[in-house]
Formats: structure tokens, sequence, C-alpha cells
């Protein structure tokens, strides 16, 4: 066998493999830097495995298991960091470029309003819920990955379903009204129109603003509930804004969605979540902190 052929083969599958990789591990931690970090490991694991050309039989399957494995392992670490964090913590959002095409295995997006209601699961039911709900693992696959019965996952995936869909209904909202109602918010909320504002946030509405201490924009330290609250923290907030802002509509996490850019630095992302009839917003999820901004750029 010709010398790095065993190390080509390797480095072609584990790229092969990487958007599964990526998307199963960024819906279990909501986090590009831990998912980044659990890929190098999960390469470095399946590189000496690869060393002496052995054969996997199913190259996918074991990468994800290095992978969940990984990332459960960093769970503790991860739950430690953030019970410094300042403020609501948000997943990082994923944002698509304007011009992007359809990514193969990252289109299985799981919204960021979802993605917050995951986060009150332990992680090995997150876990359970990501490979079986979002990516269609068998239990018995499951098992397998995780090294636990099938009917201790049964189990798990019965918890975690019945926690989410309680929390949050299943539904899609149309994309054409999602952009619409973005499109609505934001010339209400930068315009500081408080009554335009009051009559698109349902009465229940929750306001999330994630700037982790570092935001230019003053970000709510807790969660803010209810449509006259919301509207009047929205409103004080964007009267202190930058005044040049420029929207990019982009979809964010599956959903069409706005980037709010200063200059060419990307200033907020701002995700809306819709009730089901898609008339109101029953979400506003503002994520300023610029350490989840830095991936984004304006084009």
């Amino acid at each position: 066998m010709p010398e790095g052929t065993a190390e080509d083969t390797a480095t072609r599958v584990f790229a092969d493999h990487r958007e599964l990789l990526f998307s199963v591990v960024y819906n279990m931690l909501g986090s590009v830097a831990d998912t980044e970090d659990v890929l190098q490991d999960a390469w470095l694991a399946w590189a000496a495995r690869n060393k002496d050309a052995g054969e996997i039989e199913n190259p996918r399957a074991y990468l994800v298991r290095i992978a969940v494995n990984t990332a459960l392992s960093r769970q503790a670490a991860i739950s430690r960091r953030r019970e410094t964090y300042v403020g609501p913590w948000l997943p990082e959002p994923l944002v698509e470029h304007a011009d992007a095409g359809d990514a193969a295995e990252r289109t299985e997006a799981v919204s960021l309003a979802l993605l917050v209601v995951m986060e009150s699961l332990t992680p090995l039911e997150r876990a359970v819920f990501v490979l079986h709900e979002v990516f269609g693992y068998a239990h018995t696959e499951t098992a397998a990955i995780l090294d636990r019965s099938p009917a201790a996952v049964r189990q798990l995936a019965h918890r975690a379903r019945e926690h989410v869909h309680a929390r949050r209904p299943r539904y899609q909202a149309d994309p054409k009204v999602q952009r619409q109602a973005t499109e609505r918010f934001l010339q209400a909320a930068l315009g500081g129109d408080l009554e335009a504002l009051m009559e698109i946030l349902a009465p229940d509405v929750t306001l999330w603003t994630d700037g982790g201490g570092k935001s230019r924009a003053r970000a709510a330290l807790r969660p803010v509930h209810g449509s006259d609250r919301v509207a009047r923290v929205i409103a004080g907030t964007t009267a202190r804004r930058p005044k040049d802002l420029a929207i990019r509509y982009r979809t964010v996490n599956g959903d069409p969605s706005a980037v709010l850019f200063d200059e060419d630095a990307p200033f907020a992302v701002m995700v809306l979540d819709l009730d089901p009839d898609g008339e109101r917003v029953r979400g506003v999820y503002a994520v300023t902190n610029p350490d989840k901004l830095a991936h984004i750029d304006e084009e």
C-alpha cells in the first residue's frame, strides 16, 4: 500500500461526515466553539484508530459514537462555565450566507427557540432527543451509541419528548410569514413605535437578550415577560442603538431572521418565535454578545 494512503483515506472519510457530526454535536451543546473542540477530539481519535489502515465496518456510526460521547464528557465543564455567565445564555446562532445553497447534513436545523427548551433536558435526554427526534436514529442505534439498553433509551426519549412538546408544541412557521413578521417587528422596534410593537407582540411574549456582559447594547439580566414590559424594554434599548445599523435578512438556525451590522461588524442577531397562527410574536431572541457573533460576516 503506498505511503500515506491510510491517512488520506481517514481524512477523506472524516471530511465526508463532518457536517453530520457538527450538526449532531451543535444541537447537543448549542455552542460553535465547543462543537469545534469536540470535532477536533473526534478527529484525533479517528486518526489514531486508522493509523494502521484498520478497516471500520461502519465509519458513520463509529464517528457519531465518538462525537456524541465526547460531547457528553464535556457537559459538566460546560455547565460550570455557564453558571458564571452574565445574563441569559442563548445558543450561538448559526447564520447562513445570503447565497448559501443547501448544506447536506446541516439542514437538520433546530430552531433557536427549540434549542432554548432543550437546555432544560439532562445531557443524556438531550442526546437521545437529538439523535432520535432530529436525526431519526432508531432507539436500538441510539442505545449502541450511548452504551445503554434500548429500554433505557426509550424511557429517556419518552421523558425528553414529553418535556419538549409540553413547552413547545410542534409546528413549522411559514418562512414568508416569518420574514414578514421580522420586518414588521424591526420597523416598529427601531422606530420606537410602542403601539406597533404592542400589535405584533403576543400578550405572553418573552424576550431573551444575551449580551454575556460584553455587549455594546445593554442586555436584560433576566428574561422579560409580557407584551407591555417587552415593548418598553425594546423601545428603550433601541433608542440607545448605533444610528446607522444595517439590516441583513438571513436564515438563522433554519428560520428567516435578521442580522444587524454596525458598519461592517455584527451588532445583533434577532430571531422571532411566532405563535401557531403566525399572527403574533411569542418569543424574541436577541444575541448581542460579540463572542457569539464573531464568525458572522456581512456578505
